[in-house]
């Protein structure tokens, strides 16, 4: 569509004004920080996806890429208001930042493969929904793309089996969005912890934030501006009510974040972060645990039907437990013989403030350094190298968040094969490690 057109009931431009305090003035920073020199070997990128977060991470995007060598040239989104808010949203920023001979602009898009489809475009930002996660992505990487993509990696266990498969087969480099490995006090937690300054881990306790509210069941007309049937994708046909998909005059959060057809809740949703620490700390990234159980509970709460408070336990080979639960605020401890190490976003704290002020030594253990996410997953487009979530360890970050999930559904403790990526003896829950997918939508 033509950016000068108008949507039916809110211009593009009125439409970011009215969310800009809330959502999208937050991210946008000035040139200064970043300044506006650029690679000869510029980097094009598409988004797909430009939702809430969506639009948020182009805007990350977008500047990181003004010194690592990137822009912005194409969007994509299935709702038309977002697509041309975000199209103008970038050609905004650039229009300051950049002259005019240096940009061309950025092409709208309604269908994801449309923009795979341009052999211009080397990598993509993919912010959608979870369940469109694994279609997606599968596709970039066929399609020789390199991805950024949100967390969780993807919907099913299977789904990401295919998804490290495609991105190894077509040498792609996939950053997962566990934009806490980008962090000084994550890394700093996992540092300690790997290098026993609290004794030997015995212990990991991961808490979670909990979801509230009820969802609108009421069928609705659906928007000309939105295509629900693509919306829906790879998901059964089901009736359209805006707290399925998106709020249509804000970026307020939407309610598909607690539909089961395409989010599992809280435990893949923040599960997905916490659980990605619980296994750089435990130097259990290409493995996961041996048992795992849990208990939820899922009360009526009209369309919204994920789990609220919940409580697991899961046991790894090397004996470590790993405690996950329901809890504020939302954070990690490391647990050992001669003390912890507690860490949130912002924060961390230990047993003994002499242990945070311990060094790691040169001879000792140190983690993967990243200074900022969006910048890592740039520069390691431009020399190949795996970035600091690459799609291995974003997967199996995941499949502890869906195997719990699985022993929420079952109520049973459940034995998990993390080599052979399987349940031992158990064709009810491997039946679980996938969920079928209606045509065209089939990987």
């Amino acid at each position: 569509m033509s950016r000068s057109k108008k949507s039916n009931s809110i211009t593009r431009r009125s439409f970011l004004k009215a969310v800009a305090a809330s959502v999208l003035a937050p991210t946008i920073v000035p040139s200064t920080v970043f300044g506006s020199s650029a690679p000869s070997n510029t980097k094009l990128m598409g988004c797909i996806g430009a939702g809430r977060q969506g639009q948020s991470d182009m805007q990350e995007l977008i500047y990181r890429g003004l010194d690592a060598g990137a822009r912005v040239v194409a969007v994509c989104d299935v709702d038309a208001h977002r697509m041309e808010d975000a199209q103008w949203l970038a050609e905004k920023i650039y229009a300051t930042e950049l002259d005019k001979d240096s940009y061309k602009g950025c092409t709208a898009y309604r269908d994801f493969r449309e923009l795979l489809a341009r052999k211009d475009i080397d990598g993509v930002l993919i912010v959608t929904p979870d369940h469109w996660h694994a279609p997606i992505a599968i596709a970039a990487a066929n399609a020789g793309k390199d991805i950024y993509l949100e967390k969780p990696l993807t919907y099913s266990i299977i789904e990401g089996q295919k998804l490290v498969q495609a991105v190894r087969k077509n040498n792609r480099v996939l950053q997962v969005g566990s934009q806490q490995r980008s962090s000084t006090y994550f890394l700093m937690a996992c540092e300690l912890t790997r290098n026993q300054r609290i004794g030997k881990l015995h212990t990991i306790h991961v808490w979670l934030p909990e979801d509230h509210g009820t969802g609108n069941p009421q069928p609705m007309p659906v928007p000309v501006n939105l295509d629900y049937n693509f919306w829906l994708g790879p998901k059964p046909q089901a009736p359209f009510t805006e707290d399925r998909v998106h709020p249509q005059r804000s970026y307020s959060r939407p309610g598909w974040l607690q539909i089961k057809q395409y989010c599992l809740g809280m435990i893949t949703g923040w599960g997905s972060h916490m659980n990605d620490i619980a296994q750089w700390g435990n130097n259990t990234d290409n493995t996961g645990p041996i048992e795992i159980e849990a208990k939820a509970e899922f009360p009526n709460r009209g369309l919204f039907d994920v789990h609220t408070t919940f409580r697991a336990e899961a046991i790894y080979a090397n004996g470590v437990r790993l405690i996950m639960e329901t809890g504020d605020p939302a954070g990690v401890r490391f647990e050992g013989d001669r003390g912890w190490v507690f860490v949130k976003r912002g924060a961390i704290q230990a047993s003994d403030r002499e242990i945070l002020r311990q060094k790691i030594r040169e001879n000792e253990i140190k983690l993967y350094r990243s200074s900022n996410h969006m910048k890592n997953f740039l520069e390691c487009m431009h020399n190949r190298k795996d970035p600091v979530t690459p799609v291995e360890v974003g997967h199996r970050s995941n499949t502890i968040c869906v195997l719990t999930h699985i022993a929420m559904k079952l109520g049973r403790k459940l034995r998990w094969n993390p080599q052979a990526e399987r349940f031992i003896k158990d064709d009810e829950a491997n039946r679980l490690l996938d969920y079928p997918h209606r045509k065209p939508w089939t990987m």
